[in-house]
């Protein structure tokens, strides 16, 4: 098991068009940002609408605020498979609630990519009194939404990248935490 000092993680996000009666889902926005140990490397981040024919659905619309306005010009989430391999490849992926990420990904067979930290599954184990385990509760929580704010300044929840920020810093800050107990640190990553 690497030592976290010497692990490469990357944040991942998609926000999606919602589903709707015989549809399937499909990504809108995509995001990532990189950590290398508890080293946050905004030069590695990436955020990018995606071109998509699906409808935007009523209720997404609600949640992210993206529009078919938005998508205008967009690249498709395949013409992205050289960036995404660069970007994911080799390297620890965090996601919360990364069920949706792993099925976005799907559209590239075989790729490869993990293992993988839900930060879903940390924030439970870890912060069980929360009230809930949302990106927003968590980081209020452990006091990093502004910090969230300072690193993505044009973001806001459900901004693919704003949320992918998050989920990084909340893994960096369970990894400050339990490195201060005894084989913690290094045990946790077992969890993904």
């Amino acid at each position: 098991m690497p030592l976290i000092q010497d692990t490469e993680f990357v944040a991942i996000d998609f926000e999606s068009a919602g589903t709707s009666r015989g549809a399937t889902d499909e990504p809108v926005q995509i995001a990532w940002a990189g950590m290398h140990g508890t080293t946050v490397r905004p030069e590695s981040f990436y955020v990018s609408y995606l071109a998509t024919d699906a409808p935007i659905t009523w209720s997404a619309q609600k949640v992210h605020g993206i529009t078919r306005h938005d998508l205008r010009d967009a690249p498709t989430l395949g013409s992205l498979w050289p960036q995404i391999r660069s970007a994911l490849g080799g390297r620890v992926l965090i996601a919360h609630g990364a069920g949706t990420e792993k099925r976005f990904l799907r559209a590239f067979p075989l790729h490869g990519f993990g293992p993988w930290l839900d930060t879903v599954t940390l924030a439970r184990r870890f912060l069980p009194s929360l009230p809930d385990h949302t990106l927003g509760t968590i980081c209020d929580a452990l006091d990093l939404t502004r910090e969230v704010a300072r690193l993505v300044p044009d973001g806001r929840w459900h901004h693919a990248l704003f949320d992918a920020v998050a989920s990084l810093l909340i893994v960096r800050h369970l990894a400050a935490e339990l490195s201060q107990n005894p084989g913690g640190a290094e045990a946790w990553l077992e969890l993904g």
